[in-house]
């Protein structure tokens, strides 16, 4: 969660400071996460935990807002479909190729349309901490994955 409150992202990027970009970016760090776990019996319980963990955040915070259950549940529910969305796209289709595709971030931020520079830096970023997760696989992942910078 807290690098989704990286300044680079509405500074540099000039993203809206919203709930749903949150969500999106924080989307996109736990999918990178997820796959660095893939396939990993030792973080198989590790990966659901995060998984609910992130979820159970979310919807906290939203009634946090002030939305009743109404409200609550359609959100969770598109914030499901987005994650969904996010997971099954982000990582280029080809069979087990670690290559980003920042195509499917950029059109839940709505920044589709804006300059190829935005996209360029969110690639190379969500690049960079994908490589990041991956070489701390092994050590004290929980604890290190936040200690990620730019």
């Amino acid at each position: 969660m807290e690098l989704s409150r990286n300044i680079f992202f509405y500074k540099d990027l000039k993203i809206n400071d919203k709930l749903e970009n949150r969500v999106i970016i924080i989307f996109t760090h736990l999918c990178i996460i997820l796959r660095s776990l893939k396939g990993s019996e030792k973080y198989k319980k590790t990966s659901q935990e995060i998984y609910d963990n992130i979820f159970l955040n979310i919807e906290n915070n939203i009634r946090e807002l002030g939305h009743g259950d109404v409200t609550v549940n359609k959100k969770m529910k598109l914030f499901n479909q987005i994650f969904h969305d996010i997971l099954t796209k982000l990582f280029n289709s080809k069979k087990d190729s670690e290559d980003i595709d920042v195509k499917i971030v950029v059109k839940h931020l709505n920044l589709a349309g804006k300059s190829d520079q935005i996209t360029e830096k969110l690639l190379v970023y969500f690049s960079k901490y994908r490589d990041f997760c991956f070489d701390i696989i092994d050590k004290s992942m929980l604890k290190d994955i936040i200690k990620f910078r730019i």
